[in-house]
């Protein structure tokens, strides 16, 4: 057996609960992964609210979790080129609130030696949903993004490859999240009523893409207007509310962009531009209070549970 955090029922963080389950058996080209740690994502609760249900339909008990770093504890068949020990880290199968996880043999990636448990756990989904959204911004160094929630685990991510692609970078925060902002190479404003004018002050330049992170109502209104269009806003918070402003939504139906988002990753980790920022690790047994902090949407950095 082995212990994990599911819901059997959509509602609020209380619905989560420990359970037991049979220790998963690896089928052909999985592994099995003894969780180390696992990230929380905005888009965890959403599935546990039912608001996602008609995108990601799930049955009951169900494990949340899409990413886990991790040590391999069994193969299956056809897995070439992971043993047994090796230590990983990318998109799970069967949910990553657990002590152990499946994972297709291709989704994982070896863990550098100098990332801990924690770190690797928030880098792949970070990564990757901004690599797919400045794909689809095509933007050019010297541009101006303005990226909304930007000290978030995936917004101070997205500041940072922006940065090193040679873009100036706005991003919305709190003000408690200035400093940081600044020291990633951003300038920040904060977010709320007034916020076109204070853009414009720091851009007088104009602006030319938005990356939303928030799913703040007024966030894709302002982008739109800043950037004097729809073609150039995009995101990755609410479908909803991005078909209703005209603008582009980028989720789970689109093309994985993991590969290539994690080689970048790694040169500006190797090069020393990038830092993952861990806002808070709960233990397993707390991933209700997890959830209930990354609802909050003032994190500084990615949270996430440790195993």
């Amino acid at each position: 057996m082995t212990k994990a955090i599911a819901f059997t029922e959509f509602g609020t963080a209380d619905v989560l609960h420990a359970i037991d389950l049979d220790l998963p058996e690896p089928g052909p080209g999985q592994v099995r992964i003894a969780v180390r740690a696992a990230g929380v994502n905005p888009i965890d609760s959403k599935i546990r609210s039912g608001a996602m249900r008609q995108v990601f339909p799930v049955s009951f008990p169900h494990v949340p979790g899409f990413e886990a770093a991790g040590v391999v504890e069994a193969v299956g068949p056809g897995v070439t080129g992971l043993a047994v020990g090796a230590e990983v880290f990318g998109r799970v199968a069967s949910g990553a609130y657990a002590e152990q996880a499946l994972a297709a043999a291709d989704a994982l990636l070896p863990k550098p030696a100098g990332l801990d448990w924690p770190r690797a756990a928030a880098l792949l989904v970070a990564a990757e949903t901004t690599y797919r959204a400045l794909e689809r911004l095509d933007l050019h160094p010297g541009e101006t993004l303005l990226v909304h929630g930007a000290a978030g685990g995936v917004g101070s991510v997205a500041v940072q490859f922006a940065v090193a692609r040679g873009l100036k970078v706005i991003g919305t925060a709190s003000e408690a999240n200035h400093e940081r902002l600044r020291a990633l190479g951003a300038v920040p404003v904060r977010y709320g009523d007034g916020l076109v004018e204070r853009v414009r002050a720091v851009a007088p330049d104009g602006v030319d893409a938005a990356f939303d992170l928030a799913g703040r109502p007024d966030a894709l209104a302002d982008s739109v207007e800043l950037t004097g269009g729809t073609a150039r806003v995009v995101t990755v918070a609410d479908a909803a509310a991005a078909k209703e402003a005209g603008v582009a939504f980028t989720g789970g139906g689109d093309a994985d962009r993991s590969r290539p988002a994690v080689e970048e990753a790694f040169a500006l980790l190797a090069g020393g531009g990038l830092r993952l920022a861990v806002h808070r690790a709960y233990p397993l047994d707390r991933a209700a209070d997890a959830q209930r902090e990354s609802e909050g949407g003032h994190a500084a950095g990615k949270i996430v549970l440790t195993v």
